[in-house]
């Protein structure tokens, strides 16, 4: 059975890496002693084993071991046999390129339908979508297919931002982008909000955390859905 945390960010205005979430991975990791880390993502260029050790000092503080992938002699294996999954975030175009050139996008499909908890935050949650068109990253490399994951029937906006009424930035917002998509491209996407994330369980998928999230599905006016919703009729 399917066992995800879809979340937008790994860190909220004034708290440390993942603290805003980890009573809630305390109990989604339970039963693994180690989380295997893919920092492929790496934000602002960092190194995979800097990436790593920030994962390894948050996830200290609730008993668990990471280990980077990064570390593996073999990745393919480093997933097949991990009790605990966690993508960071950090360029969208970058992680996927790197799942690609390692062939761990079947073995990550794999794993997680077949139980082994996954938590993504940010580009780690755009890849559970059915591609990642919807992303917010600059395309620096260039991955093979825009293909994700495919582990929810829809698409995530992360770091989703509401149209700010009183500035005067006249660029387009986060929803004229997602129109755009629309123009070319049918599946829904969720729109999520800092501190917001999606629980998974089988074929539940809840929306958690304590705002709402913005739902746009082709053809339709944009909605809001409550925290506690669930999202199981998105397709």
């Amino acid at each position: 059975m399917k066992n995800l945390i879809i979340a937008s960010t790994s860190t909220i205005h004034g708290n440390g890496y993942l603290a805003y979430i980890l009573d809630e991975l305390r109990v989604f990791f339970k039963n693994a002693k180690t989380i295997v880390f893919i920092p492929y993502a790496r934000p602002s260029g960092i190194s995979p084993d800097a990436y790593t050790e920030k994962a390894r000092v948050a996830f200290s503080k609730i008993g668990k071991v990471v280990k980077g992938l990064h570390e593996f002699e073999n990745p393919v294996e480093g997933i097949n046999n991990a009790e605990g999954i966690f993508v960071g975030g950090g360029n969208t175009f970058v992680l996927t390129y790197q799942l690609y050139k390692n062939n761990l996008i079947n073995s990550l499909k794999e794993a997680v339908n077949s139980g082994t908890p996954y938590l993504g935050t940010s580009a780690g949650s755009n890849i559970c979508g059915l591609s990642i068109k919807t992303t917010n990253d600059m395309p620096i490399v260039y991955p093979p297919s825009f293909n994700a994951l495919g582990l929810i029937p829809f698409n995530i906006n992360p770091h989703y931002l509401d149209p700010d009424l009183s500035s005067k930035h006249m660029g387009e917002t986060r929803e004229t982008r997602i129109k755009e998509f629309h123009a070319y491209n049918t599946p829904p996407v969720v729109g999520l909000r800092e501190g917001s994330w999606l629980h998974v369980s089988g074929k539940s998928i809840t929306l958690k955390g304590k705002l709402s999230a913005r739902i746009f599905e082709y053809n339709k006016v944009p909605y809001e859905v409550e925290t506690g919703t669930s999202l199981n009729q998105l397709k």
